[in-house]
């Protein structure tokens, strides 16, 4: 079985839209890590002279490869990604290798497959 990562960057307000959509299009889970912290094209600074850096989150979601381009474009909507240039991204990346998976490719050969 062939798998994709989506890899989501998204301000942490966002992220239980973001799983829901990637649920509802078919992902199976997905692992987020918290208070990551990133820089746009120009830096935001306070008025004591400090950067300002929102928090952010990364979510990161295995998926079938048959299912991957309706869960980036979920997240991508759910996410508002396309709004403006601080709103987040999503990218999506070729898995070559991965382990520990027997049982979730069990679960999804039950799962009626999405193309």
């Amino acid at each position: 079985m062939l798998f994709k990562l989506i890899m989501v960057f998204v301000d942490e307000d966002k992220v239980e839209d973001v799983m829901d959509a990637s649920r509802n299009a078919g992902a199976t889970g997905a692992t987020i890590i918290s208070k990551a912290r990133g820089q746009g094209l120009e830096k935001v600074v306070g008025i004591l002279g400090f950067e300002i850096l929102s928090p952010r989150a990364v979510v990161l979601i295995l998926a079938e490869a048959r299912r991957a381009e309706r869960i980036l474009e979920a997240v991508t909507e759910a996410g508002n990604l396309d709004e403006s240039l601080g709103t987040g991204i999503a990218i999506q990346l070729d898995v070559d290798k991965a382990l520990g998976l027997s049982e979730h490719v069990k679960e999804l050969e039950k799962k009626k497959p999405f193309v």
